[in-house]
């Protein structure tokens, strides 16, 4: 099995080279490819962005293990692990809401203060403090997907007024460059933890010069942008609630986001036991998962240039995650080699499908969401993920209702075709309105002829 992992990672490896330097071709024709501040402006969020997602991934594998390093059973890691998605749920909205009202920089900031406090909190075995550290790291995760974001979309169609197409462009580099980031993290934070024995602690301290490097330039370089700074923090909340209710193109990206990503989050908890009875080199199987990112992005580049569409493109990726899921159900039953592998194979298909994801569902969101609404909103697109989320990883750890992983993967195979669904009815709607946009200034300038 060791060579077999080693072997798909090299190979894998050669297919993303290839795919990239194919991407990177279609993009220089591209009239974003040959724009200096627009790259100029790309690096300037990158810098910080990056710096804030090695941080994150550094953290990543080591979880569970400090968790069990300090002598916690199974049960209490689950819930430690719940509370930082219900935690991110809870709070989520309301941080979104407070980066509108308040600056979306100065929340960027107070990430970065706030996820360092979590980092620290991992010094101490004491489960109590543990549990406040991941209190605050499911603060941190849902400001690190929704502000940035909300803070860079501004930026760039509100004070640089680039093309929204651009947008495009500028999600699908981070996809690339968020999987090349997580392989190096895992090797660091290996080295580190293993390599050098300052133990399973280390990668979390290792994260905080790079969070505080990301508060630097976010203080130096970056400008502030708000959302509706008139609406009081209560209100913005609701008002974004029932802008996702009754705006069908938001609702549906909505769902299809929260269904896809919590399928995405209880895979995570998922794979290693799988893999495990074979006993391969765990981080090398991470390693080709991040790959296959790298690759997803890489096509999304290269079929948005050949004229695919962002919302088929994000319709693609769902697919391609219903036929996962559907080749775990049959294959995780039995522990066999022959279905490890076709376990594995599946896996990869999945990664794969996350790398089409992300650029997709970025940029869809940056045409649906209301500027003066958006990190609101894209934090309640996460409560709904976070608590399905919670649900797998209760179900999981129940003592006394055990469920087995064929009929998890089943779930998350109904998620997926419902988020099928829901991306066919986005696109309906999503076409239907761009249509009467594009019908009413022709309407306007035939009026005025008259």
């Amino acid at each position: 099995m060791e060579t077999l992992i080693y072997g798909t990672f090299c190979t894998l490896s050669i297919v993303a080279l290839g795919f990239q330097i194919l991407a990177m071709k279609t993009k220089t024709q591209l009239s974003s490819g040959n724009n200096p501040q627009f790259k100029k402006f790309q690096i300037s969020f990158f810098l910080v962005y990056f710096m804030a997602l090695f941080s994150d991934w550094l953290q990543g594998p080591y979880v569970y293990k400090l968790y069990s390093y300090y002598g916690f059973a199974s049960s209490q890691i689950a819930l430690l692990y719940v509370v930082g998605f219900a935690s991110s749920g809870f709070f989520g909205t309301l941080t979104g809401s407070l980066a509108d009202k308040f600056g979306r920089k100065k929340m960027a900031v107070a990430f970065c203060i706030m996820y360092s406090f979590c980092c620290m909190t991992k010094l101490s075995p004491n489960f109590y403090w543990l549990f406040i550290g991941r209190v605050f790291g499911g603060i941190s995760t849902s400001m690190l997907f929704s502000t940035f974001e909300s803070w860079y979309v501004y930026e760039h169609t509100q004070t640089h007024d680039f093309p929204s197409e651009w947008i495009s462009v500028t999600f699908s580099k981070s996809t690339f460059w968020n999987g090349l980031l997580a392989i190096n993290a895992g090797v660091v934070a290996n080295i580190f933890a293993e390599t050098l024995h300052f133990g399973p602690v280390a990668p979390f301290m290792l994260a905080i010069p790079f969070l505080i490097v990301a508060c630097f330039l976010i203080v130096s370089t970056w400008e502030e942008n708000y959302g509706n700074q008139q609406i009081n923090v209560r209100h913005s909340c609701m008002e974004g609630l029932r802008t996702i209710l009754f705006k069908e193109p938001i609702l549906y990206l909505g769902i299809v986001q929260s269904l896809f990503e919590a399928n995405m989050y209880i895979f995570v908890f998922q794979w290693t036991p799988i893999l495990d009875a074979s006993h391969p080199p765990l981080g090398m199987v991470f390693a080709c998962f991040m790959i296959c990112i790298m690759i997803g992005s890489s096509l999304y580049s290269i079929l948005l240039s050949r004229k695919f569409s962002s919302e088929s493109l994000l319709l693609v990726a769902v697919s391609m995650g219903i036929v996962s899921m559907v080749i775990c159900v049959f294959t995780t039953a039995s522990k066999s080699y022959e279905n490890i592998l076709l376990s594995f194979a599946s896996f990869l298909i999945l990664e794969t499908s996350v790398g089409i994801y992300y650029p997709a569902i970025g940029y869809l969101r940056s045409q649906v969401i209301p500027e003066e609404l958006r990190a609101g909103i894209m934090n309640w697109f996460r409560l709904p993920t976070n608590i399905i989320t919670c649900g797998g990883l209760l179900l999981v750890h129940n003592e006394t209702l055990i469920i087995s992983t064929e009929v998890m993967f089943m779930i998350c195979a109904a998620m997926l075709l419902l988020a099928f669904f829901f991306n066919v009815r986005f696109i309906n709607v999503f076409k239907k309105e761009n249509d009467i946009a594009d019908t009413v200034p022709f309407l306007v300038q035939s009026k005025n002829d008259l």
